[in-house]
């Protein structure tokens, strides 16, 4: 029964109070580097690049801009069409530096991104007069990558799902359920992005590994639990947590100031994509399994009780993170 679960769960308990008798943190002394862009005039702005690491002071170019944006002295120049493009690090690729990328216009609008060596380039959006719906495509292409990238490498919310599909056996209960699970995040999603829903990020990332536990343990129940005679109640009650799971993840990388809702409508598509491409691979993947004539009977109960306490571990990491300081 579940018995072998909560003693996976203390005993996870202790190996990480024994982890915790160590520093919890050690105190890292990062470079920091910042490329302001500040305009000045229609079109024109001001570049301040500011570093600490003695090997990028004498950086003459930081960035590459859109082709149509010209560099004069400290100045950059884009003409009518204003800043709007791609603006890349190439020198930042494979590395472990970061630049903090600050853009001000003169409307008031600012763009807070930070760029790394996994993504060494951000894109800056804007409605040109003559473009239509144009301005569209390259934020539905960037921000629906960004949400199916988010959902295939975000193994929690991997893990939930995965613990669902096995959970539900009927099909049309499944369906029901994901349906239910999408719905949910997808409002938490929103109302965390447009600034209607507030919690603290640990606080929800501790309870979403909690979601995975329960989500195994009641895998391992009888079928006359909650879960298994409603199981879309459960996957919408976790799906408000993992919508501000997602939410974090997109106020993280960065959302184009004009076009907010736009971006949080193509992220949220890419999101049910990837969620749909997993859930076809877990149940190609359970089908392929059942018909392994010398699959031991316990594997199942072996690989969620594996689940469960990986997710045990990470919700008694991410709680005793919040702590620290």
């Amino acid at each position: 029964m579940t018995l072998l679960l909560v003693r996976c769960y203390w005993s996870g308990l202790l190996v990480l109070a024994a982890l915790l008798a160590a520093p919890l943190a050690r105190a890292h002394s990062f470079d920091t580097s910042t490329l302001t862009l500040t305009e000045v005039a229609a079109g024109r702005f001001a570049i301040r690049w500011q570093t600490t690491a003695s090997t990028l002071r004498g950086l003459r170019t930081p960035a590459e801009y859109p082709r149509y944006c010209h560099e004069r002295g400290v100045e950059l120049d884009c003409g009518p069409l204003g800043l709007v493009g791609k603006i890349e690090f190439p020198w930042l690729r494979g590395g472990e530096s970061r630049v903090t990328v600050l853009i001000d216009w003169l409307d008031g609008s600012r763009l807070l991104r930070v760029v790394d060596g996994r993504s060494p380039s951000l894109s800056v959006y804007g409605i040109p007069r003559s473009a239509g719906l144009a301005f569209l495509v390259p934020i539905a292409r960037d921000y629906t990558r960004l949400g199916v990238e988010h959902i295939l490498t975000g193994f929690d919310h991997l893990m939930f799902v995965l613990a669902i599909t096995i959970l539900v056996r009927s099909r049309k209960a499944l369906l029901l359920a994901v349906t239910a699970f999408t719905l949910a995040h997808s409002l938490t999603l929103a109302a965390t992005v447009l600034g209607w829903l507030r919690l603290p990020s640990a606080a929800v990332e501790t309870t979403i590994a909690l979601s995975i536990v329960l989500a195994c343990a009641e895998c391992l129940r009888p079928a006359d639990s909650l879960a298994h005679r409603a199981p879309w109640l459960v996957t919408f009650a976790f799906g408000l947590l993992h919508g501000m799971g997602f939410a974090s993840a997109l106020l993280e990388t960065g959302l184009p100031a004009e076009h907010v809702r736009s971006a949080l409508l193509f992220f949220n598509v890419g999101v049910e994509l990837g969620q749909l491409a997993a859930i076809s691979a877990f149940l190609a993947a359970g089908f392929l399994v059942t018909r392994l004539k010398k699959r031991p009977a316990w594997s199942t109960r072996a690989f969620v009780y594996g689940l469960g306490v990986t997710a045990a571990y990470w919700s008694l990491e991410r709680g005793a993170a919040m702590f620290v300081r």
